[in-house]
């Protein structure tokens, strides 16, 4: 999913007012909820609704319980520490921010990635059935964002069968489903039709949480197999010791 820039900056202040976070363009609310994780990752959360962004491009995202921020806190640090602080500091990503309801010009979001101020924001409400595995898709995001030049639309497009056409942009597509594909043809979910980068986001979502299936499925499906054998070949020039 394409989604815009949102120009913030994050500083951490002294510590007996460590949970305050200044913005160039202001998104009151938020205070860290975690710097302690092993990879460097600091988590932040919004303690009241914000909204920013541009007219017909904005972006908003709710507070969420106590509770609920626990629970799937240590799901989405379980799942990130996946990625060392070596190949974080690659993809440009240091801050995740925890929020509920998250979406950007009025349609759900799983999360909104900025590389440039660094950060990944989450929708913690997301589809539970999917919600590991988006997380993966968005990290993605962050990779093809910093490393435009390993993950070409044209190469990728490339390996399709040559009467496929994408969408325009994720949000002009009607295929929205997260699901496995019974019929794959190349695209292991229908969302996976949409557009390269959202295809590819999910093939490497997929190698992340279930190598074994989306392997087990490419032996039958010579497209498939192609695009799984471009992510691996590509993510390991970022760093040759990435473990799928």
């Amino acid at each position: 999913m394409k989604f815009f820039i949102i120009i913030f900056i994050l500083i951490l202040i002294s510590p007996a007012n460590a949970n305050t976070i200044l913005y160039l363009i202001k998104i009151p609310n938020l205070e860290i909820y975690s710097n302690k994780s092993d990879n460097g990752l600091k988590y932040l959360q919004a303690t009241k609704p914000f909204e920013v962004g541009i007219r017909n491009n904005n972006v908003s995202c709710f507070n969420s319980s106590e509770k609920l921020l626990e629970k799937k806190f240590i799901i989405i640090e379980n799942n990130l520490n996946r990625y060392s602080s070596d190949f974080l500091d690659n993809i440009n990503l240091k801050y995740i921010v925890l929020c509920e309801r998250l979406s950007v010009a009025e349609i759900q979001a799983a999360g909104v990635p900025n590389n440039k101020v660094k950060t990944l924001i989450v929708n913690i409400t997301f589809n539970e059935e999917y919600f590991e595995r988006v997380l993966h898709h968005e990290v993605f995001h962050m990779i093809n964002e910093a490393h435009k030049h390993l993950f070409l639309d044209s190469e990728w497009i490339s390996l399709n069968n040559s009467d496929f056409k994408y969408a325009q942009c994720s949000t002009c597509s009607d295929r929205l489903s997260l699901s496995l594909r019974k019929k794959k043809d190349g695209f292991i979910t229908e969302y996976a039709m949409s557009t390269p980068s959202e295809d590819m986001a999910e093939v490497f979502s997929f190698l992340i949480t279930n190598n074994m299936k989306i392997d087990n499925i490419s032996k039958e499906d010579p497209i498939l197999k192609k695009k799984i054998s471009y992510i691996k070949k590509n993510i390991l020039k970022i760093d040759k010791n990435f473990n799928f």
